[in-house]
């Protein structure tokens, strides 16, 4: 039976592991990718991949998931926070991203995309994928709808705003990634603020 110390120990393996994950797909690029080139990466042996991991798609779809699980806990905002704040927060962590110790956020977004494009050959990845954009555009759904609901947004189709803002998103970084726009997230942002979120609120209209 595992004991409460090897739990930590095997937790602090699969994080040195997806750390290295990184450094190797910065490197090399995931259809290059191999898992020795990630044991280079570590100060373990490559055996020890071997052991918490079953191959390469394994442990790729494990670090798809380990980078989506870093997003989706890194929003910092109060829960007194209200609608049109919480908004900015949400529009700002997935543009802009949160600080990482290790790797900036374009290291990792450059890294996620990657994989996105991948997605079409891979139905476990493109499961994933799909299940991270719902959540994404279900959080700020979530938040037009408390909005409309406090009278500080207008009575919209929230859903179709959310997807709208997931979208705008989603192509700005792919914009800067794909075509080296650096401006990008940060003109999508001017346009999502005077196109969408000013219009939704209605202390903006009156």
């Amino acid at each position: 039976m595992a004991t409460p110390d090897d739990e930590i120990a095997a937790t602090d393996t699969r994080e040195a592991i997806m750390e290295a994950t990184f450094r190797a797909l910065k490197r090399r690029g995931y259809s290059d990718l191999r898992l020795r080139d990630i044991g280079e990466e570590m100060s373990m042996t490559r055996q020890v991949i071997h052991y918490h991991f079953d191959g390469k798609r394994d442990l790729m779809s494990s670090f798809l998931e380990h980078i989506i699980d870093q997003y989706e806990g890194s929003v910092d905002v109060g829960s007194d926070a209200d609608p049109r704040t919480e908004l900015d927060a949400r529009i700002d962590q997935c543009l802009f991203g949160p600080d990482f110790e290790e790797f900036s956020h374009w290291d990792r977004m450059k890294v996620y995309h990657e994989l996105f494009a991948h997605a079409r050959n891979d139905e476990e990845h493109r499961e994933t994928f799909t299940e991270h954009y719902d959540r994404i555009r279900g959080s700020i759904v979530e938040v037009i709808e408390a909005g409309i609901e406090q009278g500080v947004f207008r009575d919209v189709d929230p859903v179709r705003v959310g997807q709208l803002i997931t979208d705008m998103i989603h192509v700005a970084r792919e914009r800067r990634l794909a075509l080296g726009h650096e401006d990008a997230p940060e003109e999508m942002r001017a346009s999502i603020d005077d196109f969408v979120v000013e219009r939704l609120c209605i202390d903006e209209e009156s």
